[in-house]
């Protein structure tokens, strides 16, 4: 690999991703704040876990941060496990969209329902297809050519993070199913199965590329490509043992009469 080709990170557009997330806390705030006169009042703990999301975020993605992890592949792995695992589960405990379906006007609150009922939003929100997107995507991204490209193309090492991202946030909405509703009424044990299957296919590409070097050509020596995988492994691990706490947690929250029906 030729460092001389590899994109730098510290340009004014490099900063964008930070603004972006700056400009979106500020929003939600503003939108928790509005709601305090309402009967029913907005949680202070959904306003702490998204600052939470939002903090990590953008740790994870300022320019610093994100110029380690494009030369480090244990870098990498580590802002995969922040931005795709931790801070989408922290918004998702936030219920961003009920909070904007209670700030927008009426007719924007219902152009909003609608697209939530779409076709679309109920593919993408299904477990089974988070699943695919989410972990079908370290796949794709690890044992594909995809990931040496995105070394030399700053537009696409940023646009694999959008992915890690929004998969990881449809993920953890999916198992979830709440606090925002979701578009399908699923079992406990249908979404428990669902997450058991992530955990072992995300095992399984961590195990992948240890034994076999994966990603290729991308002149990360063997022994960083070993613990970077040996870190997906055990982090991914734990960050999917920690939604499934979360998901039991929320069950138990639940009326017994409503917990039975759920499971």
């Amino acid at each position: 690999m030729n460092l001389h080709d590899q994109p730098t990170y510290g340009s004014m557009i490099d900063w964008l991703p930070l603004a972006l997330i700056i400009l979106l806390t500020v929003a939600y705030l503003a939108a928790a704040y509005a709601q305090r006169h309402k009967a029913a009042h907005w949680s202070g703990w959904r306003s702490v876990f998204f600052i939470l999301g939002s903090l990590l975020l953008a740790v994870a993605v300022a320019p610093p941060l994100m110029a380690w992890a494009h030369h480090d592949l244990v870098g990498h792995m580590t802002l995969h496990l922040v931005i795709g695992m931790l801070a989408p589960l922290a918004w998702v405990l936030a219920a961003p969209i009920t909070l904007l379906l209670r700030t927008l006007p009426q007719a924007g609150g219902r152009r909003v329902a609608a697209l939530l009922q779409s076709g679309f939003v109920r593919v993408v929100s299904h477990p089974i297809s988070a699943l695919v997107l989410n972990i079908g995507g370290m796949y794709v991204l690890y044992l594909t050519p995809l990931y040496a490209a995105s070394l030399h193309n700053q537009a696409l090492h940023y646009g694999v993070h959008l992915h890690f991202l929004v998969a990881g946030y449809l993920f953890c909405w999916a198992i979830l199913a709440e606090p925002d509703v979701s578009p399908h009424r699923l079992s406990l044990r249908f979404r428990l199965g669902v997450l058991f299957a992530a955990i072992a296919t995300h095992s399984l590409l961590g195990k992948l590329m240890y034994g076999y070097g994966w990603p290729r050509n991308t002149g990360h020596s063997l022994e960083e490509i070993q613990a970077a995988a040996q870190l997906m492994y055990y982090g991914g691990d734990l960050a999917e043992v920690l939604l499934a706490v979360v998901l039991l947690t929320l069950w138990l929250q639940r009326p017994v009469a409503q917990r039975h029906a759920l499971i």
